[in-house]
């Protein structure tokens, strides 16, 4: 029998398998995730140390949910950058059409999980014309930011 602290978080595969139902229905896909200093995003659109997603294939170049690590290219104020989350610093995953999706839950100790970016060199890749710029809480695109709970965790809401 395995022992919980053996066993291979269900996180990454529950982002796939949202990620999929999202893209299957026709939604677009958004994450809400935690940064510190383990998560590669541009810092002027975090926002009280959280950012918020757009991760539609849409919205994204070479994207691969593993079981570490979101990586992809995705513009911000046309320039592609490159993107690294840790799985465990993914709070929500949700359709930004209709708020369904799923919220996780979030160490109280989260410097007993910390997994750093892993440090590579990558090849030149060409620039993304056809991605679009993913939202950012703060961003000015007219779409409201997640909604949190008092105690600062995201909620799922339906937007009509």
């Amino acid at each position: 029998m395995l022992n919980a602290p053996d066993a291979t978080s269900t996180r990454p595969y529950l982002l796939r398998a949202l990620h999929e139902w999202c893209t299957d229905s026709g939604f677009t896909p958004y994450v809400a995730v935690f940064v510190d200093e383990t998560v590669q995003v541009p810092m002027e659109y975090v926002k009280n140390g959280e950012i918020v997603l757009n991760v539609g294939y849409d919205a994204t170049a070479g994207m691969t949910l593993g079981n570490e690590f979101i990586e992809f290219k995705a513009r911000f104020g046309g320039v592609p950058r490159e993107i690294i989350i840790p799985i465990n610093r993914v709070m929500a995953i949700y359709a930004r059409e209709n708020g369904q999706g799923m919220s996780f839950p979030m160490s109280t100790r989260l410097d007993a999980v910390v997994v750093p970016v892993p440090k590579k060199s990558l090849p030149a890749r060409p620039a993304l014309s056809a991605v679009e710029t993913p939202h950012a809480e703060g961003a000015s695109d007219g779409e409201p930011p997640t909604p949190t709970s008092p105690s600062g965790r995201p909620t799922l809401t339906r937007v009509k």
